[in-house]
């Protein structure tokens, strides 16, 4: 990503914007803790649902525009998912209804980066 960008406040959504096109063009998923270091902080539960907030407002915006969803590039370390925060906002827009773990949630989760990963290296 670029160190332009290192410190990057977690309510700027035009510059965590610009750290997930990066990511989507990379074609690289990044874990909640790894997007917080870049933004100069570090990981704790009230600035990861401060960016969960940052996100939900780009995917909004983005939707709006014809994009498709950069907040499903944002996982968990341990399961490379996203947290129970994407899952509430996205899955019923979605049709989804299944577990927000193991291989189903996973293939849908694939698909969404796999299609943001070419709208995105597709647009640079």
């Amino acid at each position: 990503m670029d160190p332009d960008l290192a410190g990057v406040a977690i309510a700027d959504v035009a510059g965590v914007r610009t750290l997930l096109i990066e990511a989507a063009c990379e074609g690289e998923a990044v874990s909640y803790s790894a997007l917080l270091m870049r933004l100069g902080v570090r990981f704790t539960r009230p600035r990861m649902r401060a960016l969960c907030r940052t996100m939900d407002a780009i995917d909004r915006a983005g939707r709006g525009a014809g994009e498709p969803d950069l907040a499903v590039l944002v996982v968990r370390e341990s399961d490379r998912l996203p947290g129970q925060g994407w899952w509430i906002a996205r899955a019923e827009a979605l049709g989804y209804r299944g577990a927000w773990t193991g291989p189903v949630a996973a293939a849908l989760v694939a698909r969404l980066q796999r299609e943001a990963f070419a709208y995105w290296k597709g647009s640079a």
